[in-house]
């Protein structure tokens, strides 16, 4: 439907339910096909709703309203639209426009003296990523790994955690808790664009966000590798570079194995969100098979494991490390319970029975505390009402995680 035969609504008066409604349906039937493998209708049902006006005022919509960096300028310097510029913005998408460059922002990193690179895509394309993102979100959320979380619609930390709660919750396990060194900023564009498999005009436009350069210091610098993180659509593109890590590590080994005279289930369980990881298995040897695996099916994607950060420890019981480790700000730990003898040790003797206890990491309590801290010193001239206000917002949003 050409824009010269579009209904003329004012900003304030667009349906947006039945925008969602029409836009929903279209991304439905590309998750089917999806599933089903067909990716002739996916490609045209992409397209279809590529040409649609809802589509396009969602995504200009989520960008310039109900995104928390809406008032994020890029290098263009423009950050605020009044509703009849996101009207215009809305009727002008197209896949003509070369990409500006990305401004260079540098976050603190929390416990380190490190700085986190972001990369700030302007309004315009950053409207844009969302826009293809309503598109191409539906044909790999039927392709993505069972265990994979991070940044995914419907799924959250929660998840992750419950499925290693259920992963060690009968036997306890060998744990692999892995880190990917610089994962945003390393991923080969060209292996990324391969398993991208789109078409053309939509590979082209994903090809022009990774390669637009990043604006710092007055100076254009080229960006040859990695998907700039402050993007719309970074965090998709990340999920597609890593998707096939946990099949590959699951399918190096066999359904079951034959251990002391008993047959016992012996794939391990990988649970990804984003670029962190773990995996579970009963057996360290094979937990060092599977980060050297990991290690080399990352080198295809120009990434690799952060050694610093990846280490084998166990649920139950303490080696050179004490037992447990943390992960998405929870600590994950096993501790001896009871009287009976349904635990038994990694050197065969046996011992009490465990229960699988998670709580707050302590990293994320001096976190928390210090942000409490830091909000009590900012409100020193401030009053008590205004200062309790603001501190119940942060305790109920730590404390409902």
């Amino acid at each position: 439907m050409s824009t010269a035969t579009l209904p003329m609504y004012e900003w304030k008066t667009i349906p947006w339910p039945k925008l969602q409604r029409n836009v929903f349906k279209l991304q439905k039937r590309i998750y089917q096909a999806s599933l089903r493998g067909d990716t002739l209708i996916v490609h045209k049902l992409q397209r279809l709703l590529l040409s649609s006006q809802s589509a396009r005022m969602l995504a200009t919509r989520r960008v310039t309203q109900d995104n928390q960096g809406k008032n994020t300028p890029g290098v263009d310097k423009k950050a605020r639209l009044c509703p009849a510029e996101r009207m215009n913005m809305a009727r002008s998408f197209h896949f003509g426009n070369k990409p500006s460059p990305l401004r260079r922002v540098w976050i603190p990193k929390p416990k380190s003296q490190e700085k986190r690179p972001l990369g700030i895509p302007t309004l315009w394309d950053r409207a844009l990523q969302a826009w293809v993102k309503l598109a191409m979100e539906p044909e790999w959320e039927a392709k993505f790994e069972p265990n994979s979380y991070g940044f995914r619609p419907g799924r959250s930390c929660h998840d992750a955690i419950e499925a290693i709660f259920s992963g060690i919750v009968r036997k306890p396990k060998f744990v692999l808790d892995a880190d990917i060194t610089k994962c945003f900023d390393r991923i080969d564009h060209e292996a990324l664009l391969v398993k991208l498999g789109t078409f053309p005009s939509l590979k082209r436009i994903v090809r022009g966000w990774l390669r637009a350069g990043i604006f710092e210091n007055r100076q254009l610098l080229p960006t040859k590798a990695g998907t700039p993180q402050g993007g719309v659509i970074s965090p998709l593109l990340a999920n597609i570079a890593l998707h096939g890590l946990e099949k590959v590590i699951v399918d190096s080994f066999p359904a079951t194995c034959i251990k002391d005279g008993k047959q016992i289930a012996w794939k391990p369980k990988v649970v990804r969100y984003a670029d962190d990881f773990v995996i579970l298995h009963p057996d360290r040897d094979a937990v060092v098979e599977c980060r050297d695996i990991a290690a080399n099916w990352l080198v295809t994607l120009g990434l690799e494991l952060k050694p610093e950060k990846t280490h084998i420890t166990h649920t139950l019981y303490g080696d050179m490390q004490k037992a447990g480790f943390n992960f998405l700000g929870f600590n994950i730990r096993q501790h001896q319970v009871g009287r009976t003898h349904s635990g038994q040790c990694p050197d065969g003797v046996h011992r009490l029975g465990f229960k699988t206890i998670i709580t707050p990491s302590r990293d994320g309590i001096a976190r928390h505390k210090k942000r409490l801290s830091e909000a009590q010193r900012s409100h020193r001239g401030g009053t008590t009402e205004t200062l309790v206000r603001h501190l119940n917002q942060i305790i109920r949003g730590w404390s409902l995680y």
